[in-house]
Parts: C-alpha cells; structure tokens; sequence
C-alpha cells in the first residue's frame, strides 16, 4: 500500500539518476515465490548508483533499484537506454551491449581484478598473484591521497604517479601469461585483467573515473546480508516494490537522512495531497534541505 504511493518518487528519482553523465552497475540474486512450483525462482535486482564525492560533483549520492525476473543482456540496455556517459561495471559481459552505442563508455573495476589475483593467491600462494595483488595496491594508495580533490587535480597526480605503474604491470602480466600453464587459475586471472585492460585504463583519462564499482557494491551488501531474514518476495510484483523501497531507503542513507522519518514524512505529506508536480521536492536530498531537524 506504502509503495503505492512512492512509486512515482521513484519513478522520479530513476529520471534524474538516469540523467547523470557517471553511474556505477550492478546486480544481484533475489529469491522470488514461485506459486505452483512449491519454491522459490531467483529474479535479479539491478542497481545503478551515482557517487561523486569522490571528485567533488555537485549531485548528490543516490541508488536507484530496479526488479527483473532475469539477468538477461536486455534489462541494462532498458534500463540505461536514455543514459549517456561513463558506465563504471564489473565484468558482467551483458554491459558490453550498452556500451555498443556511441555515447557510452565502460570502466571496468580493479577491485574485481584484484579479487582474482588475491584468490589464486590464497589458494596457491603464487608469489605471482601476491606480486599482481602489491602492485594493484600501489594505486589505490595514490588514490587515497587524491580522494575528494579536483577532476583536473587527480588526473595530473594519475598521469603522473600512476600511468607508469600501470603500464609496468601491463607489460609484466603478459610476460607473466607466456610463462605460466595456459590452464591454470592464475592465466585465468592474468587473460581476465588484459582482456579489460581498455576499461582498467579508463581512470588515466578522466579525473571523475573511479578504480572500481565499490559506490554500488555498497548499496547492495543490505540486500545480500539480509538474505537469511527476508527469505524471499512473495511475487513478482512484491520485488518490483521492494526495489522501491530499497532505492528510497538506501538514496537517504546516502545523503544522511535517517530513512524511517522519512519515509513516515512524506507518505503522509502526500496522503494530505502533496502536489504532484512538486514530487522533485520529496527525494532524500531535497527533502533534507527544508527538514534539517527532522532529517
């Protein structure tokens, strides 16, 4: 019944996330009630997050969340079919369909590169993998330093602290490549980075690139944590208002708005009519703006 009436703030809050120019994607598994089958079906939620505080920008964070019963190529290209900019993803290959029009590009994520190498490292103590781990780590130690600076400030301290780095450990990953069996984890991890090497790259080109989809990781880990107590959506219809609920709650978190007042706020501000051409009002950041108390 609540998301009833959120659903057109969040049909709001899609539009304007949408027309941002820099978005983080990703999703992950909901369990959904399959009637007639005794069990549940696996549906995804898609989640585009927009963090710029990173560089300074002047939009503020949100999450948008959105159902599908699938984790097919298509959702993405619909959802992102009016969004022109820089995608930052994971290695999802479903992204690449997005990025086949002209005014979409691609980063990829060095947090998942580094994941590969630091598996491989664990299981088999390859003083290769841990060299690749060190080496991936030297960059995000620059980064640290240029956190929250000036798209033109970070890429000058890229262009010069980082490029090279990133170079050397191109050209010491394919060296690696001819040396190691062709079918070992560790190939894998190194035929995974290179394959991506345009995406990885991306950040030494435009100071408002990040190094890895860490911004929508973070919106999602309260679905995945929550898991074992929400059990599952009754429909499909149910998921579709969780990803309501989900994209409004985790939006105000983002911009420090405690999520319960709210939503207890506005839902009660548009039983009483709340013009409908003034929902623009109502999302978190705004919505905190004119109720610094209550916030």
């Amino acid at each position: 019944g609540a998301c009833w009436w959120l659903e057109a703030l969040h049909e709001k809050l899609c539009a304007d996330v949408f027309g941002s120019d820099h978005l983080f994607a990703d999703d992950t598994p909901v369990p959904v009630l399959d009637p007639g089958r005794g069990k549940t079906k696996t549906g995804r939620l898609w989640v585009y997050a927009r963090e710029q505080r990173g560089w300074g920008g002047a939009d503020p964070p949100a999450a948008v969340f959105l159902f599908a019963p699938d984790r097919k190529a298509e959702r993405p290209v619909t959802h992102l079919r009016d969004f022109k900019g820089v995608l930052h993803v994971d290695g999802y290959a479903g992204f690449e369909q997005v990025a086949a029009r002209p005014d979409v590009t691609l980063a990829a994520c060095w947090a998942h590169t580094r994941r590969k190498f630091y598996d491989v490292a664990q299981a088999t103590g390859s003083p290769i993998a841990e060299d690749a781990v060190r080496r991936i780590a030297d960059l995000y130690a620059i980064e640290a330093e240029i956190r929250g600076k000036a798209p033109h400030w970070r890429l000058a301290a890229r262009r010069k602290l980082s490029a090279s780095r990133v170079e050397n450990l191109r050209l010491w990953l394919e060296n690696q490549l001819a040396q190691v069996p062709a079918r070992s984890t560790l190939a894998d991890a190194i035929r995974y980075t290179l394959a991506r090497w345009k995406g990885l790259t991306r950040f030494l080109d435009d100071g408002r690139v990040e190094l890895d989809t860490n911004p929508v990781e973070r919106a999602i880990r309260p679905v995945a944590l929550g898991r074992k107590n929400h059990l599952f959506a009754g429909s499909d219809g149910g998921a579709e208002r969780w990803a309501i609920l989900c994209s409004l709650i985790e939006t105000a978190k983002l911009n420090g708005v405690e999520p319960y007042a709210y939503l207890t706020d506005i839902l009660q501000q548009m039983a009483d009519g709340y013009p409908a051409n003034r929902l623009g009002d109502l999302l978190p950041w705004a919505w905190k703006a004119a109720n610094p108390v209550k916030a």
